[in-house]
């Protein structure tokens, strides 16, 4: 028997808040149960549950784990306007003039994250 991935599971000082940023980021929904103040908020999307839970020290490092996303209605420079209108901020852009790379992101509390291309865009280019 092998084991399952339950939760990506972050670590922030308010779960809620970082809950509802990253239900906006992917279109999924906060646990039904999940209110402003609470230690830990819940996210379930296609594919993925997310857990937040609320610590005392704030982010010191980079991250040695982070999301890939790929917009799936989008491209990835909309989706990159999507998201700093959520809050995001671009960290680092590798986009490259012929279409590929990606744009490093973070979200409202400093984890970092990537925005890749969709998977039309790939189709598009060989890289």
């Amino acid at each position: 028997m092998t084991s399952l991935v339950r939760h990506v599971t972050f670590d922030c000082a308010d779960a809620y808040r970082l809950a509802t940023f990253w239900a906006g980021v992917l279109g999924g929904t906060l646990g039904e149960d999940d209110v402003p103040g609470d230690p830990e908020a819940q996210v379930t999307a296609d594919g993925i549950a997310l857990l937040f839970l609320v610590v005392p020290e704030p982010k010191a490092v980079k991250n040695r784990v982070h999301l890939d996303l790929q917009p799936q209605d989008r491209t990835r420079d909309e989706e990159v306007v999507r998201l700093l209108a959520l809050g995001a901020t671009l960290v680092d852009d590798h986009r490259r003039p012929d279409g590929t790379g990606w744009a490093l992101m973070a979200d409202i509390e400093g984890n970092e994250f990537c925005v890749e291309r969709s998977a039309e865009e790939r189709a598009r280019t060989s890289n």
